[in-house]
């Protein structure tokens, strides 16, 4: 037979010695030995010889195991890892292991006081004393055996790991003795409490799996990492809030129906709750701010059965790893977001394909104003948008009541009450939600926003009776709303009224009584969004204004406004012209014509409320005489102001249309940029008194007369193409005549590429979004084409 090998006898068994478990604990002072050192010595010697003899006569025989009690030849054919002990001049061997050998007695192990490493798994030991004479001994495995006694042997100074699991214990003792105790496993045993290990300072691995432990206590104070309450009778969470370094929790197969009492484990890694009672989605916030838990597993609970299941816990946990033993990839995780808290661009692109839908689900209509989409001319709008209760509602009504010429206030629907104060058909229109949702599915509304709980939508409609009397539309709306909106074929210009003085702003919330402390708190965050949102996307509001004083708010934005219209320099042409009334008509001539500016409103900069331009009406024709009659049938003393007014403007229509001078439908409204015209032009008598006595001049005629604001929206006829190109042929043969006597000097005239005459090809040009300068306070005394300055500051 092949001699054993010292070099065999000092190498660790592979299966006896685990990595990490016994080599890299400390080793004991060598000045604490059980023993003297000339005992220890006789006695490691005589066990060394012992072995060796015993390994060359062929292993361990079967008589020497009788009746389940352990011999020393067994002991001694099991051993490994021989080592120094002591002085470091005697060789023992420190572990032993004897898995599944049947053993009921293992009283023999008293002598081998050397052992740091005693293995003893699958057997019937009951008795464990022996383990009182083993002072070095650092690593116990007893699990699998018919252990009662907890701890049933004095106290190891040095142990640290104990594995008591599968046996048959039921009572819990004081384990303060054990100071160095740091891994327990006292699962699969008839244990009903923790108790006893308050003092057990290290101890940072405790199982406790498959008992019949129905209430967590006892584990205040220590620092535990690892915790196994697997397989209990556990109701609820509790008893763990001081665990402060708690980052494993198995807590399967219990009946737990809450996650309250984990809020408090913030290095929390890792959760198994399988198979519990947990029922809602809901319970997830208990751990919603665990920003280090990775791990969930919540597989064989009720909450599995709800719809959309694991993208809500998915949202709520957004920084899951693992859930239910499945990776979370990163598009579960947008498309989580994207559902329960969608970015306002989201939302804003779904409202927007929503709306879109519906209409296109109706019959179509052909409207006769000019809201139908167009690249060339879009209708203009103007948008105030802010945070709630900022004054957006109240500085549209005033600038609609003050240019009432220009502009006419378009009306929301919401579903939510009125305020005190507010009038339906006025400031909202009031509706239930019922009837708000089917006006979306009838495909009313241009767009649609929810805030605060309630609905909020712009109709077409609602732009089409402002655009049916030759305005612009004045609306205010949310952020929300305003990114629908911008989705649209729309292109309003955008002004933003923020709020800069936060105490302020606080103050006339609640001074209103309209809004709740919670309302308030939303208002206040929600200036900083708008604030990011000026700051992170240049160019998204074309001007901001701050709100903080109503009246200063306003006068901004009238100015603002004015030099969009370019009123400003109307004022000064009117002066320097000494222009007389449009409506004055005690001299007996034709009443002048009402010049209204073309201001650049929408953010394409064309500007003007339609693109197309109309020929002449003749009024023998059946649809003049149809428009003159229903004009004439509507003055009665019944009307308002407003409609007479609006009534005026289209007599106005008439009247140029009789002379051979119909504009288009609000084709001078809006304009992109100033055109600095000749004296012929700017002095409407000189025009007027003109003979017109072509064709060609007649259809030049009407592309360059400024006409009224008023709308011949049904009745007006598009201009013949062919009249139209031999038009511009004309005008491009021309030369420009001498002054007449008397009259001003033309003025320059402006390139080809600035002339937005109909059926121009030249792109038009919006002038410069304001960037950092202030609007001035009186306007610019000279009437040069107005393509920078005179903005608010855009800092908000």
């Amino acid at each position: 037979m092949k001699e054993t090998t010292s070099e065999q006898l000092s190498s660790p068994s592979p299966s006896s010695c685990p990595p990490g478990s016994l080599d890299d604990a400390p080793r004991p002072p060598a000045e604490a030995p059980l023993l003297g050192c000339s005992e220890l010595e006789e006695h490691g010697d005589m066990e060394i010889k012992q072995v060796t003899l015993y390994r060359r006569s062929g292993g361990v025989k079967e008589h020497s195991k009788k009746d389940g009690v352990l011999t020393a030849e067994v002991v001694s054919s099991c051993v490994s890892n021989l080592g120094r002990l002591g002085t470091g001049l005697q060789h023992l061997y420190h572990h032993l292991s004897l898995p599944s050998q049947d053993l009921r007695d293992v009283s023999v192990l008293c002598n081998n006081v050397h052992l740091q490493k005693l293995e003893l798994p699958h057997n019937k030991i009951k008795d464990l004393s022996c383990v009182s004479h083993m002072p070095y001994l650092v690593i116990l495995d007893a699990s699998h055996n018919e252990i009662s006694s907890f701890f049933g042997f004095q106290p190891p100074k040095y142990l640290k790991e104990v594995n008591f699991s599968h046996n048959r214990m039921t009572k819990m003792t004081d384990l303060s003795a054990y100071s160095s105790l740091s891994n327990l496993d006292l699962g699969y045993n008839s244990l009903r409490e923790i108790s006893g290990l308050e003092q057990c300072c290290k101890l940072t691995h405790l199982s406790l799996a498959h008992n019949r432990i129905s209430r967590i206590s006892g584990l205040d104070g220590l620092p535990l990492t690892h915790l196994c309450l697997k397989g209990n009778q556990l109701e609820r969470i509790e008893g763990l809030e001081n665990l402060k370094s708690l980052q494993v929790l198995d807590l399967s197969l219990n009946r737990i129906t809450s996650l309250t009492g984990l809020q408090n484990l913030h290095v929390l890694g890792y959760i198994n709750l399988e198979k519990n009672m947990i029922s809602e989605i809901q319970e997830c916030k208990h751990i919603h701010d665990l920003f280090l838990l990775r791990d969930l597993n919540l597989l064989g609970n009720p909450v599995q059965e709800q719809p959309d299941y694991r993208l809500a816990v998915v949202f709520l946990l957004q920084h899951l790893t693992v859930l239910d033993q499945e990776k979370v990839t990163a598009e579960e995780k947008v498309l989580s977001v994207n559902k329960y808290d969608p970015p306002l661009d989201v939302v804003a692109a779904r409202d927007h394909m929503t709306q879109l839908v519906y209409q296109l689900m109706q019959p179509q209509v052909l409207y006769d104003s000019s809201t139908m989409p167009s690249a060339d001319s879009p209708y203009p709008m103007l948008v105030l948008t802010g945070p709630q209760g900022c004054g957006k509602r109240e500085l549209a009504h005033r600038l609609c009541q003050e240019l009432s010429e220009y502009f006419a206030y378009g009306t929301c629907h919401t579903t939510r009450g009125p305020y005190y104060g507010e009038e339906n058909g006025f400031d909202y229109h009031f509706v239930s939600e019922e009837d708000f949702q089917n006006m979306i599915h009838m495909g009313k509304f241009i767009q649609t926003m929810q805030y605060g709980g309630h609905s909020y939508g712009l109709t077409r409609d609602a732009i089409e009776e402002v655009a049916r009397e030759g305005l612009a539309c004045c609306v205010h709306m949310e952020l929300e709303g305003l990114l629908s909106l911008k989705n649209s074929y729309f292109e309003p210009r955008y002004i933003l009224l923020i709020p800069t003085q936060l105490e302020k702003y606080m103050g006339h919330l609640k001074s209103r009584d309209h809004y709740t402390p919670a309302q308030i708190d939303m208002a206040i965050s929600r200036i900083e969004l708008y604030a990011d949102t000026n700051r992170q996307r240049l160019g998204f509001f074309d001007n901001v204004i701050p709100c903080d004083d109503w009246e200063e708010a306003y006068q901004t934005l009238r100015q603002v406004v004015k030099e969009y219209l370019l009123l400003e320099e109307q004022e000064e042409e009117g002066e320097n012209n000494n222009r007389g009334s449009p409506d004055n008509t005690s001299t007996g001539h034709e009443p002048e014509e009402e010049k209204l500016p073309s201001p650049p409103l929408s953010r394409s900069g064309s500007g003007p409320l339609a693109s197309h331009s109309a020929t002449a009406l003749d009024p023998s024709d059946l649809s003049y005489r149809n428009y003159l009659t229903k004009i004439q049938a509507e003055l009665g003393p019944q009307k308002s102001p407003a409609e007479l007014a609006s009534i005026r403007r289209r007599e106005q229509l008439v009247r140029e249309a009789i002379v051979g001078k119909s504009p288009g439908v609000y084709s001078q409204l809006f304009k992109s940029s100033v055109q600095t015209a000749p004296s012929s032009l700017l002095n409407p008598d000189t025009q007027l008194s003109e003979e017109i006595s072509s064709d060609e001049s007649r259809a030049s005629s009407a592309l360059t007369v400024p006409g009224s604001a008023g709308g011949l929206s049904g009745s007006v006829q598009p201009l013949d193409l062919s009249v139209l190109g031999h038009t511009l042929e004309t005008l491009k043969g021309q030369t420009p005549e001498a002054p007449r006597p008397g009259t001003d000097p033309p003025a320059v005239a402006v390139s080809p590429s600035s002339n937005r005459r109909p059926g121009s090809d030249v792109k038009p040009i919006l002038p410069p979004i304001p960037t950092g300068r202030k609007t001035p306070a009186s306007p610019s005394p000279a009437p040069s084409p107005r393509l920078e300055g005179g903005h608010v500051d855009r800092e908000g």
